[in-house]
């Protein structure tokens, strides 16, 4: 993968191109496209992708797939060999340990010579092969085929899960399947539960106590399991590996039911989930899906999606199979989560929406929310008002959160993030003064375990101006490292505090938080140099640690990249100065003044030398988020050109349609929005209204927005799919000429027509100084 990083941009993009089949896509008179063709939930699902596989619905509760051994984070991995049950309730494109994966399902086609105690019981001995090429997936949908003969589907509501197993591919011996469902989850992780049958109905019942993935705290998750089709033998429990009929309550440990032969060698079976009670488990399927009706969930669920993806329209007239994949894709991964749990927090009585599995926002703030915004305001109304009525009930907005625990925080309080640019571009219905109040507690009041929310080392902050190296902290606990993203951050995140001050009229603490977001600048080393192999690189001044005195430390500024010791800088307890990044790459985290950024980094020309090195040296990881806005920060240098380029170099590069389709794991969709924002041609900045200009990747992209109606079209003129000619020279808007190379969030809400002349070089448009993107400081070039 590093190897593709140190070649030619456009050679390894058309390489890649020809070997596509090119059809006809979305065009406005093509009545036969059907979105769904174009996406592909399996993307992403190996090499470390964690990419949710299964059926969900738009921010669904409920997500159904096959359970895997292995690197199963999302549940199931495509390279992986065998299956150890399928359950109803997942997260996508996390990293670090598995999340969910609750009390998962088993089918057995019969036990060896009719003995329950000869059936395979414990998740290490039931586990099956599963048949090479058999996983099918699409919206709403998944099947997979076992060696052991059994064929299993699925599909969800919102709150349930159906399944369908048929077992035509069974041995020979006498048909009498046996669903067992298993306490378990997939970190293993559950301290208490029971779990019950009704030997009338044979519906399975029960609850467990688990730890979230990557957080603090426990939660309690209920289930409610009925089956059709066949009629019912016997019922019991399991403990370990021996079937019995006393109630289950160890960590292996289960119920299940045994059938007659069905009739058509199928068997439904329908899952209920809820974080509330079993009772609520078992209305939640019975409403949902009363029916047992397979091919029409399957429909709704397919409709559901089809009506979220509906607002975009593309003309993709020569445009690739692969890249149309590529983008409807990562739109749909976007749409996984966060997951809709209202009605199913225990924690608090509220009417406001709760959201859930923010994974992380750190990951997310830089692209999943802001593609949201532009395709389905509604749904992110619901999620920052679920955000602000977290801090009225836990005192302070979440970095993360995931099964209604606190989630770890990794950087600064990110959150501030997401609500600033809710504001700025009118996001609706949301209590503006208690969203003020709670990044301003962010940014004031120090929690007493920062570890999960806020920000730690407050009076450092407001003292010094940075967060130093051996920080002295007694007012609460956390890591104490990160102290240079942490401190690049923390001036990033007073900045959007300062963005809604000013519009709130809130003066004085403007003044404040725009005085603090310059703090990045006490960090910034001037004379500092990097060498690689002993190599100067030629570039002078990075962001280094310093100590509370004052002085300086060090850093290798390419420490934590790709090129050395990248997988050092985590939240362990030794994980250094930076997160998940080097200070080659922290240095260039200060979207709030791009221009004094140029300037300290020695004007425009050597600042375009210095980015373009650090894509094309192998420093840079674009499967790690931080990446993201590098690829376009050459239009603050007065290159846009450039950075169309950089663009159509990781598209298809590194975000293709194969199965291990994107670097690193998808956090949450974060590279699916990645993917579909840089294939639309307006890349947002996160925290601001501004939406940097290049062109699509088709010849027209039209994005109807579900609040005015209205509709906003960037069309590329002398559009070539081939991608020889991806230099904007001309632009208009409405017909009038547009010479800035960003735009603001008014064309989505107005709806409008701007129109990009394409060329096979490099023009003058977007590169005088009045048309820059907006920055603190003016531009001294």
């Amino acid at each position: 993968m590093l190897g593709l990083w140190s070649k030619g941009l456009l050679p390894a993009v058309l390489s890649a191109l020809v070997a596509s089949t090119f059809v006809n896509g979305h065009q406005k008179k093509d009545s036969h496209f059907d979105v769904l063709d174009f996406v592909d939930p399996l993307i992403g699902t190996s090499n470390g992708g964690h990419s949710f596989a299964g059926a969900t619905l738009p921010f669904g509760m409920a997500k159904a797939v096959a359970d895997t051994r292995g690197e199963n984070q999302a549940g199931f991995a495509y390279d992986t060999k065998v299956v150890t049950g399928f359950s109803h309730m997942h997260d996508s494109g996390t990293g670090g340990s598995p999340s969910l994966g609750n009390f998962p399902l088993f089918a057995q086609a019969s036990c060896p010579g009719d003995d329950l105690n000869k059936c395979k019981w414990q998740q290490s001995d039931r586990a099956v092969a599963w048949v090479p090429n058999s996983p099918k997936a699409r919206a709403g949908y998944f099947s997979i085929a076992l060696a052991n003969g059994v064929n299993a589907e699925m599909t969800v509501t919102n709150r349930s899960a159906l399944y369908r197993f048929n077992f035509s591919g069974a041995s020979a011996e006498p048909l009498s399947p046996v669903i067992l469902v298993d306490l378990i989850d997939l970190p293993q992780s559950r301290t208490n539960g029971t779990a019950s049958v009704d030997p009338s109905t044979g519906r399975l019942t029960g609850n467990g106590t688990f730890n979230p993935s990557f957080g603090i705290g426990n939660y309690d998750l209920h289930f409610c399991a009925d089956f059709k089709g066949a009629d019912l033998r016997d019922t019991g429990v399991w403990l370990k590996s021996r079937a019995g009929t006393n109630t289950a309550s160890t960590l292996s440990a289960g119920t299940f039911a045994r059938f007659h032969a069905p009739v058509d060698n199928t068997l439904l079976a329908r899952v209920g989930v809820s974080f509330i009670s079993v009772e609520q488990a078992c209305s939640n399927a019975e409403r949902e899906q009363p029916d047992f009706d397979f091919e029409g969930t399957v429909s709704a669920a397919e409709q559901a999606w089809r009506e979220k993806l509906g607002v975009i329209e593309v003309d993709a007239e020569g445009v690739s199979a692969d890249l149309q994949k590529v983008f409807w894709s990562g739109v749909y991964r976007a749409m996984i989560s966060p997951q809709d749990y209202t009605g199913e927090n225990p924690l608090w009585e509220s009417d406001e929406p709760y959201y859930d599995s923010y994974y992380c926002i750190w990951d997310s703030y830089r692209g999943v929310h802001q593609l949201l915004t532009l395709l389905d305001p509604l749904s992110q109304s619901r999620m920052i008002r679920s955000l602000v009525d977290i801090y009225r009930h836990e005192g302070y907005l979440p970095d993360c959160r995931m099964s209604l625990c606190k989630g770890f925080t990794q950087g600064g309080s990110n959150a501030d993030v997401l609500i600033a640019e809710a504001y700025l571009k009118n996001v609706s219905d949301v209590d503006w003064a208690t969203a003020y109040e709670a990044v301003v507690k962010d940014a004031e009041v120090e929690p007493s375990n920062w570890n999960v929310e806020g920000r730690g080392g407050i009076h450092s902050w407001k003292t010094l101006g940075y967060i130093p190296t051996d920080d002295y902290d007694p007012y609460g606990i956390g890591t104490h490292t990160r102290s240079i993203s942490r401190t690049v951050e923390y001036a990033y995140n007073d900045f959007c505090i300062a963005e809604m001050a000013k519009r709130m009229g809130h003066d004085s603490d403007y003044e404040k938080y725009i005085q603090r977001s310059s703090n990045w600048q006490n960090m910034f080393k001037g004379d500092q140099r990097s060498y690689i192999n002993g190599v100067d690189t030629g570039f002078t001044g990075f962001l280094q640690p310093r100590f509370p005195n004052g002085t300086w430390g060090y850093q290798d500024p390419i420490f934590c990249s790709p090129l050395y010791n990248f997988t050092s800088c985590y939240l362990n307890p030794d994980g250094h100065e930076t997160y998940e990044g080097s200070c080659w790459l922290y240095t260039f985290y200060v979207p709030q003044d791009m221009a004094a950024l140029v300037t300290h980094l020695g004007g425009p020309e050597t600042f375009t030398s210095r980015l373009s090195y650090l894509h094309d040296s192998g420093i840079l990881y674009v499967g790690d988020e931080q990446a993201f806005l590098t690829v376009f920060q050459f239009h603050y240098s007065g290159r846009p050109g450039l950075s169309a380029e950089r663009a159509h170099f990781y598209i298809p590069s590194q975000f293709n349609a194969t199965i291990p389709g994107i670097p690193g794991n998808d956090d949450g969709g974060a590279m699916g929005s990645f993917a579909a924002l840089s294939m639309m041609g307006l890349f947002p900045v996160h925290g601001q209204d501004v939406y940097l200009i290049t062109p699509p990747f088709f010849k027209e992209v039209s994005i109807r927005n579900r609040e005015t109606g209205k509709v906003a079209t960037v069309r590329n003129t002398n559009f070539d799919p081939s991608y020889k000619g991806v230099y904007i020279q001309s632009a208009k808007r409405d017909g009038k000429p547009w010479t800035k190379n960003w735009i603001s969030h008014d064309f989505f809400v107005e709806g409008g027509v701007l129109e990009l002349e394409l060329g096979a070089t490099e023009s003058a448009w977007g590169t005088r100084v009045e048309d820059l993107p907006p920055s603190m400081s003016g531009y001294g070039m």
